[in-house]
């Protein structure tokens, strides 16, 4: 989930691309080449999100902390499986379109293929957050957060829920943790004033 006025998901979907390394030592009459076993575009996915969250802490980084993170959202989005990704990139367009039964059967086909796809988990808590069904919109943060700790968008999310739920205390902490993952949101950031206020001793 992210912060918006209207509480709308953009999907940035990207493909995901293998390296492959090649080393060669030469010798007196002939050279031998070794090929490298790529990497799984999982791991080459995990290895990207550690560099982009490694960017939003460094001197300078209110500069380019927008690209960052849509880099790091459209990172998320991306699996293994094409066919996840079409069906998710076709949820989110029945979510913007508000035809919400169709985007929690897509989600659910989904999720029951792909459990370990943690951005669909995201889409569909922010399902239920318009729906207002919150106790199931939170189980589905949870999970969110099981897989990508560093969900920013889920961890705002919570506490979206948790303010609404007239919880400040849960949801200045959860927002607070979002902040701690991503500095630069500045909705969070007028969210967490705004509790401070009420809650000075917090």
């Amino acid at each position: 989930m992210r912060i918006f006025a209207t509480s709308a998901i953009l999907a940035v979907l990207a493909g995901s691309q293998l390296a492959v390394a090649q080393d060669t030592a030469p010798s007196a009459s002939s050279s031998a080449s070794v090929t490298v076993k790529p990497k799984a575009p999982a791991v080459l996915r995990a290895e990207e999100l550690d560099r982009l969250f490694a960017q939003l802490h460094v001197e300078g980084a209110e500069v380019r902390a927008a690209g960052v993170e849509q880099k790091i959202w459209a990172n998320w989005g991306r699996n293994d499986s094409i066919t996840a990704e079409v069906l998710l990139g076709q949820a989110t367009k029945a979510m913007n379109a508000e035809e919400f039964q169709t985007a929690e059967d897509i989600l659910d086909r989904l999720l029951e293929a792909r459990p370990e796809y943690a951005e669909a988990w995201n889409r569909r808590a922010t399902l239920h957050f318009l729906a207002r069904r919150y106790d199931k919109s939170l189980a589905d943060i949870d999970k969110v957060l099981e897989l990508e700790p560093r969900h920013f968008g889920a961890l705002s999310g919570r506490g979206m829920i948790l303010e609404t739920q007239d919880k400040p205390d849960e949801a200045l902490a959860a927002y607070r943790e979002a902040l701690s993952v991503n500095p630069f949101m500045s909705a969070v950031k007028e969210k967490v004033k705004q509790l401070e206020k009420l809650r000075p001793d917090i």
